[in-house]
């Protein structure tokens, strides 16, 4: 499988080339065109390996419960994937092992990666972030969107991002979450509130833009329909 991005950072698009046999899971709605003669089949499990549980997980987690399937009958069939929001994408290799992306970014994987969902606890409840997020395990090319640019972070130690901010990190990484401030008053009051600080060795890939608070700006000059 052969992927390049295109038309970055603000409107990229993800152009898949596949070889014979091949075949691509992506998230419902992400695909832009295809080759006519490719393969696709809708369920609400990856194939193989879901069920209707985790088909629930993904939708609380700000994911579609479908899942489209597409396989080529041919070397050289394309397939084109979008991002909801204008921003870019994020390609990388997994190797046995974990990358854990927050919900919503999620695109699409190769066969050979398993998409699982993990409960983060009850310290996202108060950052207003979703409980769960998406683990991609196992070995293959997965694809993760972000809203604006997409940026890696190296940490080594102590590293602190916002909330609305995280596209996705390496499982190396343990995360828990803090006010902003020296104080609740300091961070409320500079529009911070909750940050996630990632204590490790791994990496994190961080989005220029917050949905959340775009979402804010947007919503007062909505009209009702």
């Amino acid at each position: 499988m052969d992927i390049s991005l295109v038309h970055r950072p603000g409107n990229t698009a993800a152009r898949i080339t596949l070889a014979a046999g091949e075949s691509v899971t992506a998230e419902a709605g992400a695909m832009i065109a295809m080759s006519g003669d490719l393969g696709i089949t809708t369920s609400t499990h990856q194939r193989g390996k879901g069920s209707v549980l985790k088909a629930v997980k993904r939708l609380i987690s700000g994911e579609s419960i479908f899942l489209n399937h597409f396989v080529s009958p041919r070397a050289g069939a394309e397939l084109w994937l979008g991002t909801p929001l204008a921003g870019d994408m994020l390609v990388r290799t997994l190797d046995h092992e974990t990358l854990i992306v927050q919900g919503g970014s999620f695109v699409a994987c190769e066969s050979g990666v398993e998409i699982n969902l993990g409960f983060e606890g009850f310290k996202n409840l108060f950052s207003g972030e979703s409980l769960f997020w998406v683990h991609l395990q196992g070995s293959g090319k997965i694809i993760a969107n972000s809203f604006g640019a997409i940026y890696a972070e190296e940490v080594d130690g102590e590293f602190i991002v916002d909330t609305g901010h995280i596209v996705a990190f390496t499982e190396t990484l343990n995360f828990s979450l803090s006010k902003a401030g020296s104080s609740w008053l300091h961070s409320i009051v500079g529009g911070e509130g909750l940050v996630c600080r990632f204590k490790g060795k791994g990496t994190v890939w961080c989005q220029t833009n917050n949905p959340r608070s775009f979402g804010s700006l947007l919503t007062p000059n909505l009209k009702p329909v």
